[in-house]
């Protein structure tokens, strides 16, 4: 169902948090000398006060009206101005059951505040008490069942089990409630980012469910030979901590005693199932080299490029890439695609918590909860808005693969530091012009459009107060100090009350170091104007409440990244219990947030892809689309009028801008095939399933015996890197193992691209068969079994028995069949051609979909 413009481009609420001091001018005896110290986000402190009063108003004088926000754009609250007071031995009585009265003058309590607003560091422990959300308890018992189940089958296995849940889930603070229930005492988190130990020191060591455990790590400098043998301990460290061997190949001396442990649970955090490499190799590859290569290696740990293999075939067991023991295993990933769609995890081993869980939650809770606090509350939605851009700057940048608009060619640059220049400078203007409203073209059109002009970033009242913190993701370095140049010629006079922040090049540091500035020029946010220009830095691990919208000026290739930068604007901005007198009060500061996109094809794709990548069990792709965007409305300007897009046409758009090509990849993709070694051996311990392979196109060009060799030349090398654990390894057998690996290797990448070749020629199969509302499996079983012999050369049975002995994947297969469907037709429809009249259902490869929303049946 779609919504009105109107409610998709939501009011910005407005609100600042004061503390105020006020005294009766004529106190009670045991009010004599005290002075009220308390807060609100009313504008006009006085009507606060009077509320407070109720019926029995007094004559008071108000000493305090500051606002409770520090330089770094924090807040803090009038129970933090009286902890300080306190710390400064000023009384705190108890007064009518409630402690916010102090004994001591106006200007000891603006000292209090000064000092807070400069950043001044409390002392004195604080510990948290709040319990799990309902989704935290969910997740940490669907593990610890799973868990306790498998053990009950075999005592000795060691269980894997995946939290596939979005940032600010709070997977630090449940991994530890599941150790916690789980009484692990020993406790292994591994880490793909070191950036995030704070958060799982903090959680650690700030909330009294953990009151004695121990915290350890490479940062910490704790000797863990000193540790109480009788409290847990947890122990956090990198891949490159953990894997890291001296020049013989030994582990480090200092490493030693952590694969002597037997670990009770080892977390896996931010991993992203062998897409680790990719992910880092595209989020900075606008950055000069040498910042790239520090990033990257702060961002993902280094050392990995020997394990990735392993890691990403994860029917290889955890020890044989770790060298350490544990009894079980938890994966934690906000998008572990990769593993969802090749099937690693079945679906009682993973807990999803997605986007869309958490907007349904925060629409619900309210209505299951009347008149308690929202956790979900202050989690703003995201919306994406679409810009088509006018032929004359398409013409400057079209082309490539899907003849789209190309974002990097657009915003090309050379130079550095105030010698930065764009290619396309005039064009580029232009565009400045057109996102605030002032192309002349443009506003021609608006005027001929009336009130149902479109609203773009900078020129629409609406968006405007979300626009005031931004963040401009760029193709490079050159092109971010380029744009920073532009904006402050004297022309772009609209510009100029932005203060223009370039987080780029080696000038800006590196990584979290890029921060401080940021978050200085920002302040509190309320009376400062920023833009952040960035081709990577800060796009993950970060947390700036007052980014309120990203604009995407650059090409970027997976849904992975994509969203992982677009969620940087998502995060909460509110003010929990605002007159202090309310805990079940919050008041959101930011209940949307906004994606800007000018390149409508490849966004709503990444949309589409990402939709789908969540739901790798829905069999409907639109539905899982759907799902989404309903709570991601999307808004597409189309070069005159701006519409809400609802999922049908989102993936007919993203099939209609995808080429032949494209599609031609889904069938070359990896995942459509199975090369583990569990796979290999079904393959092999079955005569049947092994004369199939052998009929394969190219098959007998392998080899004999190849799937055999495969299994034993990787045993062989298994066997010898645990020999190689103890420093057993001769100089030979060292040898041995380098070409053992590689020849393995080499094997199965052969073996894995005959089965893809294989897989390529059924979008030609589809191509001449005329059935379209059976499923791809009946077409080639029941209907045209001839035909496929004839375009693959395998026999139907062949192909059934590969099927179920998982070498073909058919989740992946039911995705790519969807993609040639909506790609037929979409095409097909501009030319005015109806490509099967009366057609309703699209048949997958094991089950049909309907194209009006009908609930799937099975094939």
């Amino acid at each position: 169902m779609t919504k009105p413009i109107e409610e998709i481009l939501t009011p910005k609420p407005e609100a600042r948090l004061r503390i105020y001091a006020w005294t009766p001018n004529e106190p009670p005896s045991t009010y004599a000398g005290l002075i009220k110290v308390g807060q609100t986000t009313q504008a006009n402190v006085n009507s606060r006060i009077q509320q407070s009063m109720g019926v029995m108003p007094q004559a008071y004088t108000l000493h305090v009206d500051e606002l409770a926000e520090r330089d770094d754009g924090t807040l803090f609250r009038d129970g933090d101005v009286r902890q300080r007071l306190v710390q400064k031995k000023f009384e705190n009585p108890v007064m009518d059951g409630a402690r916010e009265w102090m004994r001591c003058t106006a200007e000891d309590v603006n000292t209090a505040i000064v000092e807070l607003q400069k950043g001044l560091q409390l002392t004195g422990t604080h510990h948290q008490t709040f319990p799990m959300r309902r989704e935290q308890v969910e997740a940490v018992e669907r593990a610890f069942s799973y868990y306790t189940s498998i053990w009950a089958e075999d005592a000795g296995a060691a269980p894997r089990f995946l939290w596939n849940a979005k940032m600010r889930f709070g997977k630090t603070f449940a991994a530890y409630q599941l150790a916690k229930m789980l009484d692990a005492k020993r406790v292994l988190v591994v880490t793909f980012k070191p950036a995030v130990e704070d958060a799982w020191q903090a959680d650690l060591e700030s909330h009294v469910d953990f009151d004695g455990w121990q915290y350890l790590s490479r940062a910490s400098g704790s000797d863990p030979t000193q540790i109480d043998n009788e409290k847990p301990v947890v122990y956090f460290g990198s891949f490159q901590d953990l894997l890291g061997r001296d020049a013989n190949g030994n582990i480090k001396p200092k490493n030693e005693w952590l694969h002597v442990v037997n670990w009770d649970v080892v977390v896996f955090d931010e991993y992203h199932f062998g897409a680790w490499r990719d992910t880092a190799k595209e989020l900075f590859e606008g950055e000069d080299d040498a910042v790239a290569k520090k990033e990257a290696k702060l961002e993902y740990a280094a050392g990995l490029e020997s394990v990735n293999e392993d890691l990403s075939d994860l029917s290889e067991k955890e020890e044989e890439f770790l060298p350490i023991t544990s009894r079980a295993y938890l994966y934690l990933s906000g998008t572990p695609f990769r593993a969802l769609a090749t099937g690693e995890f079945i679906e009682e081993q993973i807990f999803n918590w997605t986007y869309t869980d958490e907007q349904r939650a925060k629409e619900k809770f309210p209505e299951q909860h009347p008149g308690e606090w929202n956790p979900y509350g202050g989690l703003p939605q995201m919306r994406l808005l679409t810009y088509q851009m006018p032929d004359e700057l398409l013409a400057i940048a079209s082309g490539g693969e899907f003849d789209e608009f190309d974002l990097n060619e657009f915003f090309a640059a050379t130079g550095t530091g105030t010698d930065a220049a764009f290619k396309h400078k005039s064009d580029v203007q232009k565009w400045l012009d057109i996102i605030r409203g002032s192309y002349a073209p443009t506003q021609v059109d608006n005027l001929k459009l009336g009130t149902q002009r479109p609203p773009f970033p900078y020129s629409d009242v609406r968006l405007l107060p979300y626009l005031q913190h931004s963040f401009w993701f760029l193709p490079n370095v050159a092109s971010c100090f380029a744009m920073a140049n532009l904006l402050a010629e004297k022309h772009n006079v609209f510009w100029h009350d932005y203060t223009v922040l370039t987080v780029a090049g080696p000038s800006a540091g590196i990584s979290l170091d890029a921060l401080p500035p940021v978050r200085t020029a920002i302040g509190s946010g309320f009376e400062t104007k920023t833009i952040t220009l960035s081709c990577a830095k800060l796009t993950t691990g970060v947390t700036i409440p007052q980014w309120s919208s990203i604009l995407m000026l650059r090409n970027l290739r997976s849904p992975e990244t994509y969203f992982q930068a677009a969620f940087r604007v998502q995060s909460t901005w509110s003010i929990r219990n605002p007159n202090g007198d309310n805990p079940d009060e919050e008041e959101v500061l930011k209940p949307a947030c906004f994606v800007f996109d000018f390149a409508p094809t490849r966004a709503l794709r990444q949309l589409a892809d990402y939709g789908i990548g969540l739901s790798p069990n829905e069999p409907n792709p639109e539905k899982a689309v759907e799902e989404l965007v309903s709570f991601l409305p999307v808004l597409a300007y189309d070069g005159s009028h701006m519409t809400q897009v609802d999922a049908g046409a989102v993936l007919d758009i993203a099939m209609a801008g995808t080429s032949a090509t494209l599609l031609a990849r889904k069938w070359e993709s990896a995942l459509l095939v199975n090369v583990d070694n569990d796979t290999l051996r079904r393959i092999l311990n079955n005569p049947q399933a092994l004369a199939a392979v052998e009929r394969i196109e190219g098959w007998r060009t392998l080899g004999d015996n190849i799937i055999e060799t495969i299994i034993n030349k990787s045993e062989k090398v298994k066997e010898l890197k645990n020999k190689a654990k103890g420093d057993d390894l001769t100089a030979t057998e060292k040898k041995e193992l380098t070409v053992e690996e590689k020849e393995y290797k080499s094997k199965r990448k052969l073996v894995q691209e005959k089965l893809i070749k294989f897989a390529t020629r059924i979008p030609a199969f589809m191509y001449l068969t005329d059935f379209r509302e059976n499923t791809l499996q009946d077409v080639i079983t029941k209907l045209e079994p001839d035909l496929f012999l004839t375009v693959t050369g395998l026999t139907v049975d062949d192909f059934h028995l590969l099927v179920q002995l998982k070498v073909f994947n058919t989740e992946q297969m039911n995705q790519a069949v969807f993609a040639f469907r909506r790609y037929e037709d979409a095409s097909l429809a501009y030319t005015g051609i109806e490509s099967h009249p009366g057609l309703t259902h699209y048949g997958l490869y094991d089950t049909v979909v309907a194209l009006e929303g009908v609930a799937p049946s099975p094939g």
